[in-house]
């Protein structure tokens, strides 16, 4: 008999540490190859950890709660035969932990600007970036983060210590007040008001959110509270990407084994459009523009449970009509099946969603923040429509589609905003329909 040592795998270039959230498999139980121990959370999405071997789990060497390193020693499992020695096995895991699509909304939720979370770093205190990140939200002072009890590991604060202390100690005025703006990044913070309590008849049903709409829902209110919005729309006349669609998407398919969805077409004249203006793919920290090199294009995706993710396209200036298809066909897919990989949800510099797939015709999206602007498509429609041509006015029946953006107007001023959707337009409407793929 050999004991194997489970170690916190990678989980992308950027994640350093996660959260255990719950364990599946207790000491004493039999574990079989790939069977799923725990879950655990990062700063980014849930996620599932596998067992490489099969054997029975002598031991757990973290608790629920616990903020662990990656590499560190998580389990112990017994096994019949270990070829491979133990620690070097584990030392360099596999990049494989999936995404657990349906809780994690794929969106930067929790990341905070540096500056935000600076007036931490000097204190001897461990803290992880989600109770960083919460403290400055909540405008907790490192002198007072400094004196809350923790239960995690060696005394370590805890997600769930910092929000006992904010509910217990943290008094909240009755009525607004003008707001502050925050000293290290110049963003401003919303005052918190009380709100009247909700009346409950005993028909009703009481449903508590989940970790993942919680951190959803204080996304999109941060995003409004940092962010002024402001948003623009222009309808496009996509009738001959309509047709071009319709001619080659079976030749496609057969030569590709892809079916063509509108979704890579639109994200191509997004990317075309940020190559001719480079400043709506950019981020704010504090009083600093950041422009952004490359053009990584989010698609913001609702799942079947609900909820949402947003898997990212890198560099998709540089994909062509097919590299795009396949981009999104995959990505799709595997968000569905839970299958992403942390890094395949971050570090997006601009979002796309398609409200027109629920038959919508037009909406106002919120900032994915630190995006600066989100577009949203909706449904296309056959509508009558004046055309100009050498013989006079004429009215005939086109396909056309409502699009909107909004976008940040600290730093996106209505003309560049305007001309930036209006650009986009102008790539779909003179769609070459002869072009080959």
């Amino acid at each position: 008999m050999a004991q194997f040592e489970l170690v916190l795998p990678k989980m992308g270039e950027s994640v350093a540490e996660a959260t255990i959230i719950k364990w599946l498999k207790n000491p004493g139980d039999t574990v079989h190859e790939d069977e799923i121990i725990v879950e655990i959370a990062t700063d980014k999405v849930d996620s599932e950890v596998p067992s490489p071997v099969s054997g029975k789990l002598l031991s757990q060497t973290v608790k629920v709660d616990d903020v662990v390193n990656v590499g560190s020693v998580i389990a112990v499992i017994e096994t019949e035969d270990v070829k491979l020695n133990e620690r070097e096995k584990v030392q360099e895991p596999e990049p494989p932990v999936a995404v657990a699509a349906h809780k994690a909304p794929g969106i930067d939720l929790l990341s905070t600007p540096p500056e935000a979370t600076s007036s931490y770093e000097n204190s001897s205190r461990f803290y992880s970036p989600l109770v960083k990140s919460i403290a400055a939200e909540e405008g907790i002072s490192l002198e007072e983060l400094d004196h809350i009890t923790g239960t995690g590991s060696d005394g370590r604060v805890t997600k769930q210590d910092i929000l006992d202390y904010i509910k217990g100690h943290k008094k909240k005025p009755t009525q607004t007040v003008a707001p502050e703006p925050l000293k290290n990044n110049g963003s401003y913070i919303a005052p918190s008001v009380q709100h009247q309590a909700t009346v409950v008849s005993g028909g009703d049903e009481i449903i508590e959110m989940d970790r993942m709409r919680r951190l959803i829902a204080d996304h999109m209110v941060m995003s409004k509270q940092v962010a002024p919005h402001v948003t623009s729309f222009i309808e496009a006349d996509v009738t001959n990407i309509v047709k071009w669609r319709e001619k080659i998407k079976s030749s496609f398919e057969k030569r590709e084994g892809q079916k063509i969805t509108f979704t890579p077409v639109f994200i191509q004249a997004v990317a075309k459009a940020i190559k001719d203006m480079p400043m709506i793919n950019i981020s704010v920290e504090g009083n600093k523009i950041i422009k952004k090199k490359n053009i990584n294009i989010g698609m913001a995706a609702a799942l079947p449970s609900g909820n949402l993710i947003v898997p990212v396209i890198r560099n998709a200036d540089q994909l062509n009509l097919i590299g795009l298809t396949r981009a999104v066909n995959d990505l799709a897919a595997r968000a569905r099946a839970n299958k992403l990989l942390p890094d395949e949800v971050q570090d997006g510099t601009f979002t796309l969603t398609n409200i027109g797939s629920f038959g919508n015709v037009m909406g106002v999206p919120i900032i994915n923040q630190p995006q600066v602007a989100i577009m949203a498509v909706g449904a296309i429609q056959k509508k009558p429509a004046v055309l100009e041509t050498e013989y006079g006015d004429v009215i005939a029946i086109r396909h056309k589609m409502f699009i909107s953006m909004s976008y940040d107007h600290r730093v996106v001023d209505g003309a560049l905003g305007g001309m930036f959707i209006k650009r986009v337009a102008d790539y779909l409407e003179n769609w070459d329909v002869s072009c080959e793929i």
